[in-house]
């Protein structure tokens, strides 16, 4: 075959996909890519489509799309075939879609060595949205269709999936795949990362398995219900990443009513169990003294967490900027609040899984310290969070802002004032939304009429 002009290469992928001009402008990189299957796809409400990544249409400070890209060119090369050898962190993944049947399997980088860095997200605070996409991105996803209600009934592969859920280290393993891994890029800035995948044609699993040993037992406990093994687990210090991954397979619960639960609910159902757990002691014990704020800034999100000197209750609170992930197109500020008095809810929150792995950063320093508080959380979501990168990113954020010694304050006037001074919102209009600031500022409590 007579070799191509590299300049006519580059230009034909410019031609077509035009909006990559600025990452695709080299031959091998092009090549790379491979015009023929460069797949996108777009959502009807994006404005990426429109955009290209040239325009910043989303408001943000840099493209989402494009820092995808930049991740899926720099891997690329390493798992351009369909034999994958590599050592799983071990991470898995279970989907959602077309449920009860739905694509389940391992996550392998096409690298060798400790993994394990990949995913733990407890490890991740600090890193850039640049260092967690090339993370995502070097984890390739074997997918094999299963019916969630039958792990048992899935076979060999999903037998080895289900072990890597357990495993306490990386994990050797040679996948067989029916094609290449490959990424669909949505134009969305919904979209979090994620890397390739494909249908796995064989699994093999390099020697034996070193399950956790917590793990492990609770795992072979069949007498032992879901939600306890979980909180068995959290309080002999399992990591809850590590929790939720072997949740997702099916590990826990009675023999005969195990099941698979997609990676998505499985994070959220243990950050639920334990924090509820956590409250029953929490609840307990006497509320703080004072009026305390602590504060997280992290990927351009701004947590604000109030303490009050009263019996439980809790609410959340996010202000998204014009320009955020679930604001796109509105120039005004989007806020979504959700709370609980201290009987806790019944429904599911609107704000989703945040509002859960929130609460169980919470109730850890409550429990840890034996008081109980109100708990006011505002989280300002600005401009630089260009995409989301999953619910931990919530639950780390608090358990930093935690970490740090709070400011006290006598009066809720004084603890206010500060974070009027730290919010670019305006206070008011936080109050506005929130539920538990209206309680506590507008109604007067019956102490109020009989004062010492």
């Amino acid at each position: 075959m007579p070799r191509q002009n590299p300049q006519k290469i580059v230009k034909r992928f410019q031609k077509k996909v035009p909006w990559l001009s600025e990452v695709v402008n080299t031959a091998e990189i092009a090549s790379d890519l491979n015009i023929a299957d460069f797949r996108v796809t777009a959502t009807s409400s994006s404005r990426c489509s429109i955009c290209k990544g040239g325009k910043m249409l989303c408001g943000k400070i840099r493209c989402p799309l494009l820092a995808r890209i930049r991740s899926y060119l720099k891997i690329k090369p390493l798992y351009d075939q369909e034999v994958l050898e590599g050592a799983s962190p071990p991470g898995v993944f279970v989907g959602r879609i077309g449920y009860p049947y739905v694509y389940a399997g391992p996550l392998v980088p096409p690298i060798q060595g400790d993994t394990s860095l990949l995913d733990v997200p407890e490890l991740w605070f600090g890193k850039s949205i640049e260092d967690i996409v090339d993370m995502r991105f070097k984890l390739v996803r074997g997918k094999y269709r299963v019916n969630v209600k039958k792990p048992d009934e899935g076979g060999r592969i999903l037998d080895d999936t289900r072990l890597l859920g357990l495993a306490g280290r990386s994990v050797d393993i040679d996948l067989s795949l029916k094609t290449k891994p490959s990424s669909t890029f949505t134009l969305s800035s919904e979209v979090q990362p994620m890397g390739p995948s494909a249908l796995i044609n064989n699994l093999e699993v390099e020697g034996n398995i070193k399950t956790e040993r917590h793990l492990e037992k609770a795992y072979n406990d069949t007498d032992l219900k879901a939600a306890n093994a979980v909180v068995d687990l959290y309080n002999s210090d399992v990591r809850v990443s590590s929790i939720q991954k072997a949740f997702s397979v099916g590990s826990f619960g009675l023999e005969g009513q195990r099941k698979l639960v997609p990676t998505r609910w499985s994070i959220t159902a243990v950050d639920s169990i334990l924090s509820k757990e956590l409250m029953k002691d929490v609840k307990r014990n006497p509320t703080i003294n004072e009026f305390r704020v602590y504060e997280s800034n992290y990927l351009d999100n701004c947590f604000q967490i109030l303490f009050l000197p009263e019996n439980w209750r809790y609410e959340t609170m996010e202000a998204w900027y014009p320009g955020t992930i679930w604001n796109p197109a509105d120039q005004n500020i989007h806020m979504f609040s959700d709370h609980e008095g201290y009987h806790g809810r019944t429904t599911y929150a609107k704000i989703g899984g945040c509002y859960y792995a929130a609460r169980l950063a919470v109730n850890e320093l409550l429990e840890k310290e034996r008081r109980q508080a109100s708990v006011i959380i505002l989280r300002e979501i600005r401009p630089g969070y260009i995409m989301p990168v999953g619910v931990w990113n919530v639950r780390e954020n608090v358990r930093n802002a935690l970490k740090q010694k709070p400011l006290k304050f006598e009066t809720l006037k004084e603890a206010l004032d500060h974070v009027r001074a730290r919010l670019h919102i305006d206070l008011d209009v936080w109050i506005n939304n929130s539920q538990l600031l209206k309680d506590v500022l507008v109604q007067k409590k019956i102490s109020d009429f009989f004062p010492t």
